[in-house]
């Protein structure tokens, strides 16, 4: 059987997803990511960097503290898990590497786009810097505890597909895996619903079984994302609330606070729904309208990353353009410069700048991007 790389997060689902590849005969390396803008000093941290020179990491003893992001709480919650399956486990200190996405996400809100950092953290992490670290352990595999699968295909290839659990189902959140790299890549719970997961956790006894899942960005426990992003840009953001018709109906104190599709919140009271329209950060507007204002019949998406051959021209799929907005009829087409154009079969709502768009055939995963600013009002 295989080494396998595991990233655990103390969480029930990559708790389980060790079980199910400790169970399948692989010999499986339990890792814990630190990073975060607060971190809990445990004095157990393995160097990344020391490891990547080929040093021999020893097996480190969590101690609880201070929770921050990726808490020492979390990393116990693992370190026992691992303990209790037999399995070892390291911490790696990615604080530097994580830093990157800090900046990504403060970037995006200051230039006025919604930013999505566990898509980053997927890409440039999860399924980027750890493949490094199963080098480094001779790993044939990187696997998580996502709620998708890998397959192989009629192709003879590897393709990404959905999870069997229709509202847990995370295969948007992992479109920018690369392509080559989907061979070395396992999920173990993707053919699980997330009640069947906490059922076999109560039953094989791990303490994390009713462990809430975590819904809050790991790096803004508060919430207040703005708050971060004034914290990180010495910049003046408010301005002026206007509808669609130019009307001015007030100001506001960041557009950082808004996103495309945002109803709730506005502190405006106009007497029917506004939803905002667009963010314009080069006259510090923040543009409220109709939801028919937010109908869009296409979108141009960069730094594509296609999980089959690009096709010549536009092919049909289903489009999403957010993690819990439902996959449209659409067609999808490659364009030059790693970009794509998504058209829509219908008006689709809320088309955020900075949001991903992610494209499927069936339960497959065939392309994705970052979405540019929306080209064709409906």
């Amino acid at each position: 059987m295989a080494r396998i790389v595991l990233a655990m997060s103390g969480g029930v689902d990559s708790s389980v997803a060790a079980y199910l590849l400790r169970e399948a005969g692989h010999e499986v390396v339990g890792l814990f990511m630190r990073h975060g803008i607060r971190v809990a000093e445990s004095g157990c941290r393995v160097n990344a960097n020391a490891l990547a020179e080929g040093d021999t990491p020893t097996l480190p003893i969590v101690r609880p503290g201070k929770q921050g992001c990726c808490s020492a709480a979390d990393a116990e919650d693992a370190r026992r898990v691992a303990q209790q399956l037999g399995i070892p486990f390291y911490v790696l200190n990615f604080e530097n590497e994580f830093e990157s996405i800090i900046e990504y996400f403060v970037r995006e809100y200051a230039d006025g786009r919604t930013p999505n950092p566990c898509i980053m953290c997927n890409n440039q992490l999860k399924f980027g810097k750890l493949f490094e670290y199963a080098d480094t352990w001779g790993a044939e595999f990187v696997a998580t505890g996502h709620y998708a699968r890998i397959e192989p295909t009629a192709a003879k290839t590897w393709g990404l597909f959905a999870g069997r659990d229709p509202g847990k189902d995370q295969s948007y959140a992992l479109f920018g895996i690369a392509r080559e790299r989907l061979a070395r890549v396992r999920f173990p719970i993707g053919e699980y619903s997330k009640a069947a997961i906490r059922r076999l956790a109560g039953k094989i006894g791990l303490r994390v079984a009713e462990k809430p899942d975590s819904q809050e960005i790991c790096f803004v426990p508060d919430g207040d994302h703005a708050a971060l992003v004034r914290s990180r840009r010495d910049r003046d953001t408010s301005g002026e609330v206007v509808t669609t018709d130019g009307r001015i109906v007030g100001r506001h104190d960041g557009w950082e606070r808004f996103t495309v599709g945002q109803r709730k919140g506005l502190g405006i009271p106009l007497g029917q729904p506004y939803y905002v329209v667009r963010l314009e950060p080069e006259t510090r507007r923040v543009v409220l309208g109709s939801r028919d204002d937010l109908a869009q019949r296409e979108l141009t998406a960069r730094e594509a990353n296609w999980l089959i051959d690009p096709p010549p021209a536009a092919v049909p799929c289903h489009a999403k353009i957010r993690y819990r907005a439902p996959a449209v009829p659409a067609t999808v087409q490659a364009l030059p410069e790693r970009r794509l154009r998504v058209v829509f079969e219908n008006p689709c709502y809320a088309v955020a700048p900075g949001q991903a768009v992610v494209c499927y055939q069936g339960d497959r995963v065939i392309a994705g991007g970052w979405i540019e600013r929306p080209d064709r009002p409906a």
